[in-house]
């Protein structure tokens, strides 16, 4: 039996889905990836796992290109005969689930990950696409062999007062796990100097960068002996990318060390002494924010949805108000000056992270959930070797 997992990008699937694709095929599935081209496919399929690159511009807004991705779509499930598509973000999920329907496939699983630009922005062509979308979501997430997997409860309440989806067919999930066999936990001594801080994101303007980038002025001018190290590259394809030449001239002020992409997370993780993702936008559960509490890092990030999740403030980490580098400021410098107080909240994160996010956890409950829609007859078995 086949399972077709969609995303708007290779990477996508690479980094935050991978071991769902790989437990499904040790589980028994056919498992076909979709995504546009990029060079993740090959790194999937060097892994032993399926992947066809498609005609798919996530930033596309073209009548013409969209209805032949559609097309396109539709041949492909008529050819494969999945028995569940499975759809990540808010276009795949659209999408995926509206072609699966009209090629007769006959289960959806969609999993929207925070509500991206269309619904998080304010400006005129988000706010002009967003009756669209909400319409396109009802159709899409409609049925009673559909459901919708959500990363935190601010976002199931937000799409059951939008009228988006029946209640019954949501199912809350946190996140997409993070592999705390891979990330683990490092004793560390805060009382060293220079303290190293990282903010790990997609180079957006929501992530909080120009706050971060404040709140290491205002450190560094107090003279404190702190490292500001950002990891991330520009994402062209989001309305809201930072330009490589703001986060240049914060570099040449001497506020930040830009790091770019860095494949090896883990080890870069188990260098730095405090993360922190000072996001303003509406995330699904923040896999850099996960990743760092599978460390045993003290974390700080905002009190919005998503984050509020993997944080309770004081316990695990410390939440500041969103857009607020000044409170950012200070909750670095409370870290920097009370090293037990790091200490102590980074090993509260590794046990959060060990018990609600570890991916083991995320991927049995998914697997749950397809078990909902496929008949027991069809699911597959277990191999045995």
């Amino acid at each position: 039996m086949k399972i077709i997992l969609f995303a708007n990008t290779d990477w996508y699937i690479y980094n935050f889905r991978r071991s769902l694709a790989l437990a499904l095929q040790a589980t028994g599935y056919e498992v076909l990836l979709i995504s546009p081209f990029g060079e993740y496919g090959q790194k999937l399929r060097a892994l032993g796992l399926r992947w066809e690159p498609l005609p798919m511009d996530r930033r596309s807004l073209n009548p013409l290109r969209e209805l032949v991705l559609l097309w396109h779509l539709r041949r492909l499930f008529r050819r494969e005969k999945p028995a569940l598509v499975h759809g990540f973000t808010i276009k795949c999920a659209i999408y995926g689930s509206l072609v699966a329907q009209l090629a007769g496939v006959p289960a959806r699983v969609n999993a929207v990950a925070g509500m991206g630009y269309v619904f998080a922005s304010n400006d005129l062509k988000a706010r002009l696409l967003r009756p669209l979308v909400r319409a396109l979501l009802r159709l899409a997430l409609d049925g009673e062999r559909a459901r919708l997997i959500l990363q935190n409860p601010d976002d199931v309440a937000l799409f059951a007062q939008a009228g988006l989806v029946d209640a019954a067919r949501v199912r809350l999930i946190p996140g997409s796990g993070v592999d705390c066999r891979r990330f683990t936990h490092a004793t560390r001594a805060l009382a060293g100097s220079p303290l190293k801080v990282l903010l790990a994101a997609r180079l957006l303007w929501d992530k909080g960068l120009a706050e971060y980038a404040q709140a290491a002025r205002q450190l560094l001018g107090q003279g404190r002996a702190i490292r500001f190290l950002l990891a991330g590259t520009p994402d062209p394809g989001n309305p809201a990318a930072v330009p490589e030449a703001s986060v240049q001239a914060w570099v040449n002020e001497g506020l930040l060390e830009w790091l770019g992409h860095v494949d090896d997370m883990p080890a870069l993780l188990a260098s730095v002494d405090v993360v922190v993702l000072p996001s303003y936008y509406r995330e699904g559960l923040p896999k850099s924010l996960i990743e760092a509490a599978a460390c045993g890092l003290p974390l700080i990030t905002t009190d919005m949805p998503g984050c509020r999740e993997v944080v309770t403030d004081g316990a695990d980490g410390l939440l500041v108000p969103a857009r607020n580098a000044a409170a950012l400021a200070d909750a670095i410098a409370r870290l920097q000056d009370d090293p037990a107080l790091a200490t102590r909240l980074g090993v509260a994160a590794r046990a959060k992270a060990l018990a609600e996010f570890d991916e083991r956890i995320v991927i049995a409950r998914t697997l749950a959930v397809y078990g909902e829609l496929l008949p027991p007859a069809a699911q597959a078995q277990p191999r045995h070797s």
